[in-house]
């Protein structure tokens, strides 16, 4: 049998994993079994269940109620068990989109997206199925307060994607929406493209002079990999890092910097200026169309800031507290740099890194180097873990029977304090060709409670871009990478925690400026000497991170704070800028991002360079007027650090009403309402300018 008749054959009995139960441990996704075709397949033949599964909900003759219509309306777009073919294929297709992206990939995610855009209006667009909803909305039974969310949610759902607007409304909104769909699909693949086009290939090695041996390796390693001579350096953070700190040849940093700093703004058929553009103007058009006055205030109502203005607030209270300290620190770098290169010497964006670091170099005794022995990736994942455990008694095992979409990527199975089975958990550490930049947690299956009382465990996904193993070293990563990696952890136990009895409302699906206080709490751990002591061993000889050096972590916890906190503060004012438009957006992208966040800027801008083009977070990842949530959540996540520094940093009373009362119950009330409930008042800023040593606290 030749080649083409064995892969015939091969088609012939290939059956497609999506239409039928998984039959793997814990109903993993098969991903050994998984090919190209069966995506398509799947998410047509979903598109028709779906539709199916809307038919008998708007043809049952019975009175609406909140049983036969917004649960089973719930069901539709939620997960349930393999039936829910649509969201079931379509959670797969779009992760590996980010972590495991190819031509292949990319050009089905084109031909789909509005495929699946015009159906998900289809069914929010539907007369006869939101006729019914918002019977129930006006003559409910009494509700839970979990069931009255999701019947608030399920009712405004429908009305804020345009179940109210006249057919010529409704019809120029599906435009609108299909549109922006194709274009953050466009937005994140030229980012790809240009992220993973650029390289640095240095094959003389006293270019290299400054570099540390384990970044020379992992070049060197990349070098080999790519079938280079000499040492490549990319775009992707474990390289570009340590690269723009440690390099003493300034025309490469800047050959790194501008790489990066204009990427998507080249005339190589990548560039998302004019998609950036447009994406700003049609979420405008269709937050007016939907009668509010500019797209941030579409987005407000869901929001714990509740509207632009108290977004402002808390934008320019951060100016006003840390600018000041932010203008020092900068000005001591300038200090620092003249001292060493002459008085004329004037600090640009790719020196900034570099004598930052000599800086706290010469305070502190401190180089990011010297922890990276202490820091295997194996040893921090033990210390991760074992937080969570010491916190909360949950367990994690390995499994080696889980299948899984690259070699890279591990499998855990977590387990509750009394040993029954809490979540699957995959984490994905290190940079490859076809994975986005940057880290996410996500899910390939959610937590509900079905009908019969089945509490259904989450599948939980860590993705990351940390440094990679060498040829004759493991991964051994810096602080900054911990940080990371307990940022996302803490994404993932508010997935793993999840005890809801609706989808739609468990885990992360929380309001947008909530979602990462408890990830960022996690973040307070990384220089916290009680957890360094757990994990923190040198990865040949064994022995523990000296306190001598965890003193000079501690020490340096706030070096350049107020400096990072306006970095955040720019972004967010950037994102504000573009999404309080309320007419159309004409105007040159670079010269509006400079004046848009000019009073957070305390360094020197460069005309050519532009954050908006590679901005995923406002384009293409869901947080279009809403990055501010990062320093929103700042405050909650000090403030709630603060009872664990009270009570004890592994405190487990404190940590098991932190499950309790905020990590298990996702969305099911107001953000307030939990983070109250757990706190007993509302945050102030106060615990944030004491973390990061603007104020001092009362001595008590």
């Amino acid at each position: 049998m030749s080649i083409m008749d064995k892969n015939i054959e091969k088609a012939k009995n290939h059956i497609n994993p999506f239409l039928h139960p998984y039959g793997t441990p814990h109903d993993a996704v098969p991903f050994d079994r998984i090919e190209l075709a069966d995506y398509e397949e799947a998410m047509m033949e979903g598109i028709r269940r779906d539709n199916e599964s809307i038919d008998r909900i708007v043809n049952n003759p019975d009175e609406p109620t909140f049983e036969n219509t917004i649960i089973p309306e719930d069901e539709v777009k939620g997960r349930k068990h393999y039936y829910d073919l649509l969201d079931r294929v379509t959670t797969v297709f779009f992760n590996l989109l980010s972590a495991e992206s190819n031509d292949d990939l990319e050009a089905l995610a084109q031909k789909m997206s509005p495929i699946l855009t015009r159906h998900a209006n289809d069914v929010s667009l539907n007369p006869k199925l939101f006729a019914r909803i918002k019977y129930v909305h006006d003559h409910h039974r009494e509700l839970t307060p979990e069931e009255s969310m999701l019947l608030e949610k399920s009712y405004d759902g429908f009305v804020r994607s345009g179940a109210l607007l006249d057919e010529k409304g409704k019809q120029r909104l599906r435009e609108l929406t299909e549109e922006a769909g194709r274009l953050s699909l466009t937005f994140s693949q030229n980012l790809l493209k240009e992220n993973k086009a650029f390289e640095l290939n240095i094959t003389d090695e006293a270019q290299l002079d400054g570099l540390p041996d384990s970044v020379r390796e992992t070049a060197a390693e990349t070098a080999r990999e790519r079938g280079e001579k000499g040492w490549v350096f990319t775009l992707d953070a474990p390289s570009y890092v340590p690269f723009m700190m440690y390099s003493s040849q300034r025309d490469l940093r800047k050959k790194m910097y501008m790489a990066r700093a204009t990427q998507g703004t080249h005339d190589n058929g990548n560039s998302n200026i004019e998609v950036c553009k447009r994406l700003i103007n049609l979420r405008r058009e269709m937050a007016q169309l939907l009668g509010y006055k500019t797209y941030a205030d579409y987005v407000m109502k869901y929001r714990m800031a509740s509207n632009v203005k108290n977004v402002y607030k808390l934008l320019d209270d951060l100016i006003e507290n840390y600018k000041p300290t932010a203008l020092k620190e900068q000005a001591d770098i300038q200090a620092l740099a003249r001292k060493l290169e002459g008085d004329d010497f004037e600090v640009m964006p790719w020196d900034s890194s570099y004598y930052s670091h000599k800086l706290k170099l010469e305070r502190f005794d401190l180089d990011p180097e010297m922890l990276r022995p202490y820091l295997e990736v194996s040893n921090v994942i033990k210390g991760v873990f074992g937080l969570a455990t010491r916190l909360y008694g949950i367990t994690f095992k390995e499994r080696n029977d889980i299948p899984v979409y690259n070699p890279d990527v591990r499998t855990y199975e977590v387990s509750d304090t009394d040993g029954s089975y809490l979540a699957l958990l995959y984490v994905d550490f290190h940079p490859r060709k076809g994975k986005q930049d940057g880290a996410w947690m996500t899910e390939y299956q959610g937590q509900w409670i079905e009908r019969d009382g089945t509490n259904v465990r989450p599948h939980v996904s860590l993705v990351m871009n940390l440094s990679r193993p060498t040829a004759d070293k493991p991964a051994l990563l810096n602080l900054s990478e911990v940080e990371t990696f307990l940022h996302e952890f803490g994404h993932s136990l508010h997935g793993m925690f999840a005890n809801t009895r609706f989808e739609s409302l468990s885990g992360t699906n929380v309001w947008w400026d909530f979602v990462e206080m408890p990830s960022q709490f996690m973040e307070n751990y990384a220089v916290e000497k009680d957890f360094l002591h757990t994990f923190a061993f040198h990865y040949k000889t064994g022995e523990p991170m000296p306190d001598e050096l965890i003193d000079k972590v501690v020490a340096s916890r706030n070096f350049n704070a107020a400096s990072a906190c306006l970095r955040q503060v720019s972004f967010g004012l950037l994102d504000m800028a573009y999404y309080t438009l309320t007419e159309p957006f004409t105007a040159n992208l670079m010269e509006f991002e400079k004046k848009a966040w000019a009073k957070a800027i305390i360094t020197k801008q460069l005309p050519d360079t532009c954050m908006t083009t590679q901005f995923s977070h406002i384009m293409a990842g869901g947080y279009a007027a809403g990055y501010y949530s990062y320093k929103w959540a700042e405050v909650l996540d000090a403030d709630v650090f603060s009872v664990f520094k009270k009570n004890g940093i592994f405190d487990r009373k404190t940590a098991q009403s932190f499950r309790d009362n905020i990590l298990s119950r996702g969305g099911t009330e107001h953000p307030m309402v939990l983070y109250k409930r757990f706190r007993g008042q509302e945050p102030t800023i106060d615990a944030l300018l004491e973390r990061d040593g603007i104020k001092k606290g009362d001595d008590k």
